[in-house]
């Protein structure tokens, strides 16, 4: 979930996101198949779930996470505006980032686990989350469903965070929700939508 500019990272930033995520996400919700929920809220965190079925084997699925991420990633939840300018380094430890203007970069989030065809982790606080003192881990698990696959995504994040997480988590849920839809679209048509 990659909000986007500085601003979005202040305390208005996150309650004027709260108030526009509905309608900026209507019209990549419709007609996509993710199922997806907020699975569990703390007062020390959150967890989102989403899965979705798609016709692509799991080899096209891993290959399009990881070498693609710049051709499918909502240009929408970039600092750049310009999905282009991301990056997946294939290796633990590698970057999740994004080139930004004046030679600029963010890491939004770095590689802890790759299991190719199968699995990859990465732990990172991704977008307004990233000002606070949050930790996050993004996993994508994909399986073999019938001649195609699944891939089941769960965000967990925990730390500290200026207001309540109830404030945030569906949004964020929303957000990666897309992501997903996203991916499974150009797996199966080398086409984000």
């Amino acid at each position: 979930m990659l909000m986007g500019r500085d601003d979005m990272g202040s305390v208005e930033g996150m309650q004027s996101m709260k108030k526009m995520m509905p309608l900026m996400l209507l019209p990549y919700l419709l007609g996509h198949t993710a199922s997806a929920a907020v699975a569990e809220i703390t007062p020390v965190g959150f967890g989102v779930r989403s899965e979705v079925t798609t016709s692509a084997a799991p080899k096209k699925v891993y290959s399009a996470l990881v070498r693609d991420v710049g051709k499918w990633w909502n240009p929408e939840h970039t600092y750049s505006g310009d999905s282009h300018n991301l990056t997946m380094a294939s290796k633990v430890g590698g970057c999740f980032c994004e080139k930004v203007s004046r030679h600029g970069a963010v890491e939004h989030a770095h590689l802890i686990m790759l299991m190719p065809d199968s699995q990859v982790r990465m732990t990172g606080a991704f977008g307004p989350l990233q000002s606070s003192g949050l930790v996050g881990t993004l996993s994508f698990k994909i399986s073999e469903a019938g001649t195609g696959s699944k891939i089941e995504l769960s965000y967990n994040v925990g730390g500290y965070m200026h207001g309540s997480f109830q404030n945030i988590a569906s949004g964020v849920d929303e957000v990666l929700t897309d992501q997903l839809n996203r991916l499974k679209t150009f797996a199966e048509t080398g086409k984000p939508k």
